[in-house]
């Protein structure tokens, strides 16, 4: 029987500047869903690159005293490396400068549009936001000015070749509505279908001789595929779409999600869309909207001073600590918070004193005893580690702990808890039910306190049991999330990360610190 498959996408970054705190979220949000998915035995391939092309490409790199194309192959091994650094699991980077793989997708699809009678050249004058790489209008300015990026935009009158993605307006109505083309979180389809609602046709080139650095448009070298049919297809591209050998494309197209930022919704919940449906292609499945991260309440940008180096973040705490912060601390769809104080805080306090701290205790106590085999269920019943989790039986949908199968409770009630917000989306929900798990193992600790019952070993090894058990599992949830400390908890409790077999007993050689206590400035 052929696996499930799941295809996930990031955003592709524009390679204008070098990445910022926001760029990892949305990394370590798609490798946590990717992750996942591989748990459960998903057939999965996960995709990021780098947009490459454009008028901002061009001036940065012209600034910077490079070509293009020497500015855009150092912006993007600092992205690549971004990635390595934050132990991201992406299977492919797709670059929209890669001639062989990109160039011929990008062109076969703007063929197929046209020969769909959807490509029609006419004359457009507007308002060109360099910035935005995308013309504006009056209602998108203040006071003149571009909001985003504080610089007036240039008055443009040019012969482009438009996409009639009015002609899709009504059957992607269709499709949003019903749920076909699934929006997270659900509160986003107003705001798209209000945009929806107000949609023309859109400019789908610009003149080769203001933008020589781009991909040419099939058969007219005097015009130059605009960022539209030039940057989305690389979730296409990336796959072969258009090769000889194209299956990697059949096996895993369509997506079923792209994640993306809230500032890209247009762009993936209507154009992208409508340029499939030209092109007779099936829609992702998905589109996972996150808000961004504001610091001490403002949006990150060079000209307050305020953009956090996620490298430099990395190099202090470690990736699984800089991956918490993002997947637990940072609400999943909506905009969050960075502080430097905030994140000493939640590094020293779930990190340090919360997790680490419980698998170092109880690796403690284990490594007492040669090794701790499961116990039988009657023995099982004498000291359960359930009486304390109460805040999870609504989320189990149990009547009662008698509901609860009386093996373990890692297996009868976190597991479907945990289950149910992953397949929301809920990234950080789903961790908060494992750290909340977390917590009330100290609090099982002090109910039944091991540590001073040296005159009944047995009794002991069956809290132990329920303890080691407890953070095994814990740990298998946290695989997504904190993929090289879930590793460490496994191997410190003489579990093999990587085997699926049932634990059927646990021992302890060495008593792991899993993160290092901040020396006090």
């Amino acid at each position: 029987m052929a696996k499930e498959k799941f295809y996930i996408t990031t955003s592709i970054p524009y390679l204008n500047a070098s990445p910022h705190l926001g760029h990892a979220l949305e990394f370590v949000q798609a490798d946590v869903l990717a992750r996942h998915a591989r748990l459960r035995g998903k057939n999965t391939f996960f995709l990021s690159g780098t947009d490459e092309h454009g008028a901002k490409v061009m001036r940065a790199a012209e600034a910077a005293g490079k070509t293009p194309k020497e500015f855009v192959d150092g912006k993007a091994k600092i992205f690549l490396d971004l990635l390595s650094k934050l132990n991201i699991s992406n299977d492919d980077f797709i670059r929209t400068t890669d001639q062989k793989r990109h160039w011929p997708a990008a062109q076969l699809l703007w063929q197929k549009l046209y020969e769909a009678g959807d490509i029609y050249k006419n004359r457009y004058k507007g308002l060109y936001c360099v910035g935005h790489e995308a013309f504006v209008t009056e209602k998108d300015l203040k006071d003149g000015f571009c909001e985003d990026h504080k610089k007036a935009p240039e008055p443009v009158e040019e012969e482009n070749y438009f996409f009639k993605l009015t002609k899709y307006k009504d059957v992607l109505k269709k499709k949003i509505e019903s749920g076909e083309l699934q929006i997270f979180p659900e509160w986003r389809k107003t705001e798209i279908l209000n945009m929806l609602h107000d949609i023309g046709d859109i400019s789908f080139s610009r003149p080769s001789k203001d933008i020589l650095w781009g991909v040419p448009v099939p058969g007219d070298a005097t015009q130059t595929i605009y960022v539209w049919c030039d940057a989305l297809p690389n979730y296409i591209s990336a796959l072969g779409f258009g090769a000889e050998n194209d299956k990697k494309f059949t096996q895993y197209w369509p997506a079923d999600a792209h994640v993306i930022g809230k500032d890209i919704i247009k762009f993936h919940t209507i154009f992208w869309p409508a340029m499939l449906l030209s092109a007779n292609l099936p829609l992702p499945r998905a589109i996972f909207i996150h808000g961004f991260i504001r610091v001490k309440g403002e949006k990150m940008s060079k000209s307050t001073g305020n953009v956090i180096d996620p490298f430099a973040l990395t190099e202090k705490y470690g990736a699984d600590a800089v991956r918490y912060y993002l997947s637990h601390e940072i609400s999943t769809f909506v905009d969050g918070d960075y502080t430097e104080e905030n994140f000493e805080r939640v590094y020293g306090g779930s990190l340090v004193n919360g997790l680490g701290n419980i698998v170092a205790r109880t690796a403690k106590m284990i490594s007492g005893f040669p090794e701790i085999e499961k116990p039988d269920d009657v023995a099982l019943q004498r000291f359960p580690i359930r009486k304390n989790l109460d805040f999870l039986q609504a989320e189990a949908g149990a009547k009662s702990f008698e509901e609860i199968p009386p093996s373990h409770l890692a297996d009868g009630f976190i597991w479907p808890a945990y289950k149910k917000e992953m397949e929301k989306y809920e990234i950080s929900a789903a961790s908060e039910i494992v750290f909340a798990f977390l917590r009330r193992l100290d609090e099982y600790i002090e109910a039944y306190q091991p540590y001073k019952m040296k005159d009944k070993p047995e009794d002991v090894k069956i809290i132990l049991w329920h303890l080691a058990y407890s953070l095994a599992s814990a740990a298998w949830m946290l695989k997504p999330f904190l993929p090289a400390t879930a590793d460490k908890m496994l191997s410190a409790l003489g579990v093999d990360p990587d085997s699926e077999e049932p634990w059927t007993k646990f021992k302890v050689s060495e008593v792991p610190h899993l993160f290092p206590r901040l020396l006090k400035k």
